[in-house]
C-alpha cells in the first residue's frame, strides 16, 4: 500500500475519531493534574488507547506501542500536565480545582489519541508510539527524564513528532519550520555584595542597590552588540531582591533573570560576558558579583527532513503552512531531538473570547480555551508528521 492510500485511509478514520476525542477532551480538561502528579491522566488515556498498559516512564508519563511490537518506530508526544492556574471559561467543563489546562495539553492528547485508535484500527505504514509524557511544565524536565530513560532507544524510536497550540499564529495556519523554532534556557541569579550602613551617611557605605541598578541597565546592551541581529536572542532581568527598610543601606541585593538563545554558541558567550558585566560593574561602585546560572532547556531544532517531509500530507489535509514563524519560548520537547529527529508542528489557534478591550487570551492565562476544533487541528498535524516519519523509514 502506497503512502497516498495510507494517507486516504487514515484521514477518514481520524474522522471518524473525532467525536470521541472531543469527549474526552472535556474530560481531561475537566480533572487536569499538576506536573508530577498526572498518573489519573495517564490512566484516562492510557483506557482511551485500548491497547493496553503500555510502558511507565519518567514516574507518571507511559509510552503505548500501536502496531507491530518490534522494527523502527515513529513516536508522537503530548503532555499529561496542567498549571496551577484557575479557570475562567465559565463551560459546563471547566475544571474547579485551581489546576487548569491552560497551554492545550488536554487538545494535544485527545487529538493524539484519535491518530493511535485510527492507526490501531486500520493499520499504518510504521510502528506507532504514543508518548504521553509527564512534567512539560515544571523542572525537572519530564522531556529529559524520558530521554535519559533508555527507553526510546528500546523501542526503536527514529522520530519523534508533537503538535502544540499557539495563539500567536492565525488561526488555521500549521508551522512547519525546519531548524530551530524555540529558544535554549538558561535561569541566572546576581547577587551584589556591599557595606550597608545608615541610608542617611551613604558616604559610608558600598551601595549594593545602586551597583546591581547599574549592572541590570549595562546588562541590556550584550545582545544587542554581542549577537548577530538575524539570529536574536533574549537576557531579560525579571526579579530584584533588596533591603528591609526605607533608611537602610542593605549589604546585599539579587537580580534574577533568563536568557535565551538560538545558538548554543551565543549560549556560551553571553553568559561568559554576563558575568564580566556584573562583576566588573560591581567593582567600579566598591561591591563585588557573583553569578550563578542554570540550564533549562536546549535549543528545540526540527529535523529539515522530516519537517520537508510532512508539508504535502500538511497541504492535502487543507491547512495553510506557514515555514517562518519561530518563538522564543521554550519546549522540553527539545530534549527529544539530541537522539532522534524531531518535529514540533505549532498551530495556530483562537485562545478564546476577546475582553472589553479586544484582547483574547494567550498560553496560560486562566480564560484561554481553543475551540473543540482544535482537537481535530492537533490530529491532522500528528498524522502529517507520523506519515513523515514512516517515509523516513522507507515504509
Amino acid at each position: 500500500m502506497t503512502l497516498d492510500d495510507c494517507y486516504d485511509r487514515l484521514h477518514a478514520a481520524v474522522l471518524e475519531e473525532l467525536p470521541a476525542a472531543v469527549e474526552l477532551r472535556h474530560a481531561l480538561h475537566a480533572d487536569p493534574r499538576r506536573s508530577g502528579d498526572e498518573t489519573d491522566t495517564a490512566a484516562a488515556v492510557v483506557a482511551a488507547l485500548g491497547q493496553g498498559e503500555g510502558r511507565e516512564v519518567a514516574g507518571t508519563g507511559r509510552l503505548v506501542r500501536i502496531g507491530d511490537a518490534t522494527g523502527p518506530t515513529v513516536a508522537l508526544r503530548a503532555e499529561l500536565d496542567g498549571l496551577t492556574v484557575q479557570e475562567q471559561t465559565g463551560v459546563d467543563w471547566a475544571s474547579a480545582s485551581g489546576v487548569m489546562h491552560a497551554c492545550g495539553h488536554d487538545a494535544h492528547l485527545a487529538g493524539l489519541v484519535a491518530v493511535c485508535r485510527a492507526v490501531a484500527r486500520v493499520g499504518g505504514p510504521a510502528p506507532l508510539l504514543a508518548l504521553l509524557q509527564p512534567r512539560e511544565e515544571s523542572a525537572p524536565s519530564g522531556a529529559r527524564d524520558v530521554a535519559q530513560s533508555g527507553l526510546l532507544a528500546q523501542e526503536q524510536v527514529v522520530a519523534v513528532v508533537a503538535a502544540h497550540v499557539q495563539p500567536q499564529l492565525t488561526a488555521g495556519v500549521v508551522n512547519a519550520k525546519p531548524g530551530p523554532v524555540n529558544a535554549a534556557t538558561d535561569e541566572f541569579t546576581i547577587t551584589v555584595t556591599g557595606h550597608g550602613g545608615h541610608g542617611g551617611y551613604p558616604h559610608t557605605t558600598h551601595d549594593p542597590v545602586l551597583a546591581l541598578a547599574a549592572v541590570v541597565v549595562n546588562l541590556q546592551q550584550l545582545v544587542s552588540r554581542r549577537v548577530d541581529p538575524t539570529v536574536g536572542a533574549v537576557l531579560a532581568v525579571t526579579q530584584l531582591d533588596a533591603g528591609s527598610s526605607f533608611n537602610v543601606v542593605p549589604d546585599t541585593a539579587r537580580a534574577r533573570g533568563g536568557l535565551r538563545v538560538m545558538r548554543e554558541s551565543d549560549r556560551t558567550a553571553l553568559l561568559t560576558a554576563l558575568t564580566e558585566v556584573a562583576e566588573h560593574t560591581a567593582a567600579a561602585h566598591g561591591c563585588t558579583a557573583e553569578v550563578h546560572s542554570e540550564s533549562n532547556e536546549p535549543v528545540l531544532a526540527n529535523d529539515p527532513e522530516l519537517a520537508r517531509g510532512a508539508l504535502p500530507w500538511l497541504e492535502r489535509s487543507g491547512v495553510q503552512v506557514d515555514d517562518t514563524w519561530r518563538s522564543f519560548g521554550a519546549d522540553d520537547f527539545s530534549h527529544y531531538c539530541a537522539d532522534a529527529r524531531g518535529l514540533m508542528l505549532f498551530l495556530g489557534v483562537d485562545g478564546g473570547a476577546a475582553d472589553d478591550r479586544g484582547r483574547r487570551p494567550g498560553l496560560h492565562a486562566s480564560r484561554f480555551l481553543p475551540g473543540d476544533d482544535t482537537v481535530g487541528q492537533v490530529a491532522t498535524a500528528l498524522l502529517a508528521g507520523y506519515l513523515a516519519g514512516a517515509e523516513l523509514l522507507g515504509t
